[in-house]
């Protein structure tokens, strides 16, 4: 989704931040054409294209801040996620619609 035209859009100024997917950015063209050559200001990533394998290159440089992926880790979202099991639980178990039912694509 975003490749090197759309890291380029940015400018110098610009800085892109992931914390979807790693996949959604060119991680090669980000790399290496816009954060080493300095063609963007800067990125703050906590996903990368093949986890946990994060590209040497990146722990070299300034304008990038580089965080583990623990989203789903806060006292907050663990509490909404336990919240969300336990009335899933119950809605199947009363026979009513889940919560958050599974989508077969």
């Amino acid at each position: 989704m975003i490749n090197k035209k759309v890291l380029s859009a940015l400018g110098r100024e610009g800085v892109i931040v992931n914390v979807g997917r790693g996949a959604i950015i060119d991680e090669k063209e980000m790399v290496q054409w816009c954060l080493v050559k300095g063609e963007i200001g800067g990125a703050g990533l906590d996903v990368f294209e093949n986890k946990p394998e994060v590209p040497k290159e990146l722990f070299a440089l300034d304008n990038v801040v580089l965080s583990p992926h623990y989203a789903t880790l806060t006292p907050e979202c663990f509490m909404t996620l336990c919240e969300l099991v336990a009335g899933n639980f119950e809605a199947f178990f009363s026979n009513k619609p889940l919560l958050s039912p599974a989508v077969d694509n």
